[in-house]
């Protein structure tokens, strides 16, 4: 099992407000937190004024002070361990948990929900998604180019989701349905307006034969109950497998149809913009220093 330490964050629902009796019950500890920091810049400067002579009462204290409370003043940083037994990720609308690791080497960058209108009139949740991909393509994939930037520099690097989405890494949309009356038409229905337009998007003409390959493994044989989960893997050397709870139902050889994908989810106008952001932020501090 390897483990990869750094901070792994997903957007969170709104906080509820604080009451006045909560702000007033947090004044003791801002208190002390406050005291805290003047005793750290006071015994700086005491540090610099006696030349470091710890044996002066005041600065001797304010050490002991700061060495018995240095962990307050770390931020939190989280261990992500590449198990099976890792704590499952909840998307937050719609209760949906999507495990952090898929086949043993793909992290979860990102969660979201794919809304959709109908008849303009009213949204339904379709589905909840989660975004993977393997830590050992991103670094062999993307280090050469980013490894030297820090997580900060990389979260406002606008290329970099373009080169993941770009490059031979492997990776996974996982769609977890929560609509309960959704078909396998409307989904085939879907994809084709979808796809069909980033295919126009990223080459310039429609596809069609490409898209009807890629649709027509949406069968109307197979059901698909509210719990039912479509993974959509690009796997090594561009090739798209489409697995519907776990049965392999095709699988297609296109970089453009592999792209073309993973612009629904993390491209410029994504299906849940709080989840590429989360993807951002999560694929920075993979790379970042």
């Amino acid at each position: 099992m390897v483990s990869f330490r750094f901070p792994f964050s997903f957007s969170q629902p709104p906080r509820p407000p604080v009451s006045a009796t909560a702000n007033a019950a947090s004044r003791p500890f801002s208190t002390t937190a406050a005291l805290s920091v003047a005793v750290a810049v006071a015994a700086a400067g005491a540090g610099v004024a006696f030349s470091q002579d710890v044996n002066t009462p005041f600065l001797q204290s304010a050490l002991n002070f700061l060495a018995s409370n240095r962990n307050s003043f770390c931020p939190m940083w989280g261990s992500l361990s590449l198990s099976e037994n890792s704590s499952p990720v909840t998307e937050s609308r719609t209760g949906v948990s999507f495990p952090v690791v898929l086949r043993d080497s793909q992290r979860l960058l990102g969660v979201g929900l794919r809304r959709k209108a109908i008849l303009g009139l009213k949204n339904i949740d379709v589905y909840a998604f989660g975004v993977y991909a393997d830590d050992a393509d991103i670094k062999k994939c993307l280090s050469q180019k980013y490894g030297e930037l820090s997580a900060s520099e990389l979260k406002a690097n606008e290329a970099l989701k373009e080169d993941l989405a770009e490059s031979d890494v492997s990776m996974t949309i996982r769609l977890q349905i929560v609509y309960g009356r959704l078909s396998i038409r409307s989904v085939r229905s879907a994809f084709e307006e979808s796809v069909g337009s980033r295919l126009q998007k990223f080459s310039g003409s429609d596809n069609k034969e490409l898209l009807q390959r890629f649709t027509s493994q949406f069968k109307d044989e197979y059901k698909i109950p509210r719990g039912s989960i479509i993974d959509l893997s690009k796997e090594r050397g561009y090739v798209l497998r489409t697995t519907i709870d776990g049965k392999e139902v095709g699988s297609i050889e296109s970089k453009l149809l592999c792209r073309s994908i993973l612009d629904l989810y993390i491209g410029d106008e994504p299906f849940d913009r709080k989840a590429k952001d989360d993807v951002e932020l999560n694929l920075a501090s993979v790379l970042g220093k």
